[in-house]
């Protein structure tokens, strides 16, 4: 298993970024939210993901950097809860939403369970 981040799961392309706000769904897991859309990846591409920390809440660039540094490394160290179970291809952007500084083990446990969320809801069937 590689704990890793590397730059092709990097989120950087405008068109799918916008497309994660016009057509995303998401969850969340206070002060975590996740937005999510199913996307057409290259070969050996699972996930895109990027992250963000609104100016709202941390007008200082050094500490919006500080949680987009956390909210990376959250990611990179429990991205295996997802690529164990995801059977599609999705892009995903990741928002720190509170002007509450929540400490490192608790922004890594908020992860765990917003990403065990996000699995039973993509996971749940559908009623037709």
């Amino acid at each position: 298993m590689e704990f890793t981040y590397p730059k092709h799961e990097k989120l950087k392309s405008s068109k799918t970024i916008d497309l994660l706000f016009a057509e995303g769904k998401s969850v969340a897991k206070y002060p975590l939210r996740l937005v999510f859309v199913p996307v057409v990846l290259a070969e050996g591409e699972k996930l895109k993901m990027g992250v963000s920390v609104s100016k709202k809440y941390f007008k200082k660039a050094v500490d919006r950097n500080y949680f987009k540094r956390l909210l990376r490394e959250t990611y990179r160290l429990n991205k295996h809860l997802l690529l164990e179970n995801l059977n599609q291809k999705y892009a995903f952007m990741f928002f720190y939403q509170t002007k509450d500084r929540l400490t490192y083990s608790e922004i890594n446990s908020r992860t765990i369970q917003l990403f065990q969320k996000f699995l039973e809801q993509i996971n749940k069937p559908t009623d037709t």
